[in-house]
């Protein structure tokens, strides 16, 4: 359930309705917007009479919540969740959109991770991606250089002051990753393991959770739910494409319906990855600025010195020349939706303080 507490209840009311619930075995969300507070309440609602929670002062009306995604929906939150990084860079709501870019893997080359990482920089990007730890299909191709490869994403964030996206595969290597890591990414592999998901819970990291190749939306939402309900709110949400029928064009197909729907139905940022999503690299623009239209928070592609010579993923990876070129491009529409954000915020904040 949620109770939704008067605009001009006091501290002392909002702690009694919590320590009323918590007494009851509920487990406690407590969402502070700028007229409402909102208290999100899981538990066995047989437990309590919703008239009792309505009789407490300062309750101005008590929901029960139908859709199984209690934390992540809107219900509870009504608000978007804006996260904010050390650095001021901020992601969600009406902040100006996020570009997340780097090679699919870190590879022994640490001047050529550089070298994409200060491109990025000069591009206005905010974070650098690369993954130290690789879930490859098969056994026989390369599975990444692990903690080099942190250490190598550490170093090109000193130099360039870049936030760090990486991929974690399993609960024992968290605290590692907690060491260089400023977004702990849940891959499409792993969005239903929930040992992971639980794990990731309990720690205060933001986790951006990319949506499983055969996963629906409410499949979606729930395994954010796993992240949220043991503890940690900071979860973004990642479309990189699922499966059809249809891999002749493209490797997987790009969910863009899938934007507005979460924008809708959750609180949560979302960023799209075009890379992932078609698989070619002529395809990153067009679907990467019609992410952007749709309403994503941000976007995730991948950009590697060497293309032709990566790794992992090449046909998908665009080189620096590229990438810049691509980017320029992005930067014009972000830059315009920046632009119209602002003004609605603004009109929306002048109509507030007309309201008090």
């Amino acid at each position: 359930m949620i109770v939704v507490m008067e605009p001009k209840a006091t501290e002392a009311q909002i702690q009694k309705v919590s320590d009323y619930l918590q007494s009851h075995g509920f487990k406690i969300n407590l969402n502070r917007g700028d007229v409402l507070t909102v208290i999100a309440a899981i538990g066995d609602k047989r437990m309590i009479s919703t008239a009792t929670v309505n009789s407490f002062e300062g309750v101005h009306e008590v929901k029960l919540i139908q859709e199984p995604y209690k934390l992540s929906g809107r219900m509870s939150h009504p608000e978007d969740t804006i996260i904010e990084f050390e650095n001021g860079v901020k992601i969600g709501g009406l902040e100006k959109p996020v570009l997340m870019v780097g090679p699919c893997s870190v590879e022994k080359e640490f001047e050529g991770l550089l070298e994409v990482a200060v491109a990025a920089k000069e591009m206005g990007c905010e974070f650098l991606r690369g993954g130290a730890f690789k879930p490859r299909t098969s056994p026989y191709d390369f599975q990444g250089l692990e903690e080099k490869g942190l250490e190598y994403l550490k170093e090109a964030s000193k130099r360039t002051g870049l936030l760090i996206v990486t991929e974690v595969m399993d609960t024992i290597d968290i605290p590692l990753l907690n060491k260089y890591a400023d977004v702990l990414q849940v891959g499409a592999r792993n969005m239903q393991n929930f040992k992971l998901l639980k794990a990731l819970g309990h720690t205060k990291k933001p986790v951006m959770l990319k949506r499983g190749p055969s996963a629906n939306i409410r499949e979606f939402l729930l395994a954010a739910e796993h992240i949220m309900f043991n503890g940690n709110p900071n979860v973004i949400l990642c479309e990189r494409g699922i499966r059809t029928f249809d891999s002749d064009f493209t490797r997987n197909t790009l969910d863009l319906a899938a934007v507005p729907v979460l924008r809708k139905y959750s609180h949560l940022p979302v960023v799209v990855d075009p890379s992932h999503g078609t698989g070619k690299r002529y395809l990153i623009e067009p679907m990467g600025k019609a992410a952007l239209v749709a309403g994503a928070h941000g976007l995730m592609y991948e950009v590697h010195h060497d293309p032709d010579h990566a790794s992992s993923d090449g046909a998908q990876s665009l080189s620096i020349p590229q990438f810049k070129e691509i980017t320029r491009n992005i930067n014009k529409l972000i830059g315009r939706i920046d632009y119209d954000n602002r003004t609605h915020s603004a009109k929306q904040a002048k109509a507030a303080e007309a309201n008090k």
